[in-house]
């Protein structure tokens, strides 16, 4: 048996399971691993693969010229052309469905039956498909609830309420792998704070079901046994949005035009070529994605329609890319991670680029236990300044989201005491992103402007039912209040890959 044919073999059978050698010895210390006698470190499999979590595929990860490769029609140059690499990761193959919502809609009515804020918070905007000279109720009404939309992208979401649903699937999708390992019990009894959630769980803070606790070979454990931690490889890392560059990455999915390290065509959209219809001879001249061909041209003449949509199509609609992702281009924009500025070209690293950091810290008592969790079961966290719990003086400030951007947090002396509501305040605007109650003098004084480009500005991409063609080229790029929604942008979630980037 070949290694690739055994360690497939060994994710089927148990890719979770520890090395039971006992013997072993550290060629470091010559202590053995695995031993209570010689302190009990565990050692574990050398063969482990990351398990690939529902939903998602693996997208090899890569260096490419991320930006914009078609005329810049809208004169932004926020895109320029460069070369970036992105390490693997894992996309969802489609977009989260209205049936994929609903799903999570549905728990957290069923989980938090006490505290119907919760729900009230999660439920997508459905007005977003009110419009004043439009007759668009009847999508108002039944687009994500009526089972014949089930398979449709989910809209009227904003960035926060990805980002909340992220967490969500993060902790179910554990929760089922511990259940399946043995570890917890089913329990769908689950009231309030005392659902399941991974932080709260690797933090001793989850008091639920559980079914056996994993052998612990630390002698100095009275009963021997422990809880899983992230040197087990059980645990999955967090479901999230992806990365602006991570996105285009996947989208262009240049694996599919490349020969060696030669990529022999530069794409515009997901696909080779210019054209917005498929060259292959069985499906030549049927429609690749779902846009507005033209003004009032949203799908075509009866009888022959182009795209086959008249708003959203079913998230499996038209051809996937080379990583096997559907609807890259077109169908509905996609929220992403990064807080959107027109010269992050510029600032952002060529290794992994992103905008949008803001280190924290779990909140702690005085001795360091990480203790408090929130109505919600989740570890509550804090904005770290300039020293972390331990006195240490962190290389970068906390909130890097400004970084090199001109303004205020730019400068900030590493010895100064951090102001956290700075991060609201962009260009030397004095207006708060969450004052109210402006009145108009207030609001259209020198001292109280605020741009449209701030901390919560949020980067969007991929083109939609809405948009024309030019909108569908990965390179380009828009952004958006995180807290709006429109009926025209969803998401889909990404993973980080750990270990190998090409997988086995």
């Amino acid at each position: 048996m070949n290694i690739k044919n055994l360690l497939m073999f060994s994710a089927i059978a148990g890719m979770f399971l520890m090395s039971s050698c006992a013997d072993e010895v550290s060629t470091t210390t010559g202590w053995n691993y695995n031993d209570s006698k010689n302190g009990g470190f565990q050692k574990y499999d050398d063969f482990y693969e990351q398990e690939t979590g529902p939903g998602l595929v693996l997208v090899e990860g890569g260096s490419f010229t991320m930006g914009t490769v078609q005329q810049d029609v809208m004169y932004d140059w926020n895109n320029v052309a460069r070369k970036v690499s992105v390490s693997s990761f894992y996309m969802d193959e489609t977009e989260v469905r209205n049936l994929d919502y609903r799903e999570y809609l549905y728990w957290t009515t069923r989980v938090f039956a006490d505290n119907p804020y919760v729900y009230w918070s999660a439920l997508p905007d459905t007005l977003v498909w009110r419009s004043k000279m439009s007759y668009n109720e009847p999508y108002v009404q039944h687009y994500l609830r009526h089972p014949a939309f089930q398979n449709y992208p989910v809209v009227g979401v904003s960035w926060l309420q990805a980002n909340d649903y992220c967490v969500w699937r993060t902790d179910r999708v554990n929760e089922r792998i511990l259940i399946r390992e043995g570890i917890l019990n089913e329990n769908p009894d689950q009231v309030g704070e005392d659902n399941f959630n991974v932080e709260s769980y690797m933090n001793h803070l989850y008091e639920g079901s559980v079914n056996q606790n994993l052998h612990d070979y630390n002698p100095s454990n009275g009963d021997g046994t422990r809880i899983v931690r992230e040197e087990d490889g059980i645990i999955l890392p967090k479901y999230r949005l992806p990365t602006e560059a991570e996105w285009e990455f996947a989208a262009l999915a240049t694996i599919g035009n490349s020969v060696d390290e030669r990529i022999y065509e530069r794409r515009i959209f997901p696909w080779n070529g210019h054209q917005m219809r498929n060259a292959s001879v069985n499906d030549r001249g049927q429609m690749m994605a779902n846009y507005t061909r033209a003004r009032g041209d949203q799908m075509g003449v009866a009888g022959r329609l182009n795209d086959m949509a008249d708003i959203t199509a079913p998230v499996l609609s038209y051809w996937p890319n080379d990583y096997g992702l559907y609807c890259m281009a077109g169908n509905v924009n996609e929220w992403v991670l990064d807080v959107y500025r027109a010269n992050s070209l510029a600032d952002v690293d060529e290794f992994r680029p992103f905008r949008g950091n803001v280190f924290q810290k779990y909140t702690e008592e005085e001795q360091g236990v990480y203790v408090e969790r929130d109505s919600l079961g989740r570890m509550v966290k804090e904005d770290v300044t300039v020293a972390d719990a331990y006195g240490r003086m962190n290389y970068r400030q906390a909130d890097n989201i400004n970084y090199l951007d001109g303004d205020q947090m730019s400068s900030i002396d590493f010895n100064e005491e951090v102001d956290p509501t700075d991060s609201l305040r962009l260009y030397g605007s004095n207006l708060m992103y969450q004052q109210k109650n402006l009145s108009d003098e207030d609001l259209y004084s020198e001292t109280g402007w605020y741009t449209l480009v701030n901390d919560h500005s949020r980067v969007y991409k991929g083109g939609s039912w809405r948009d024309r063609a030019y909108y569908l080229a990965p390179g380009s790029r828009r952004f958006l209040d995180e807290s709006k929604s429109t009926d025209d942008i969803g998401f889909r979630c990404a993973m980080t890959r750990v270990g190998s980037p090409v997988g086995y």
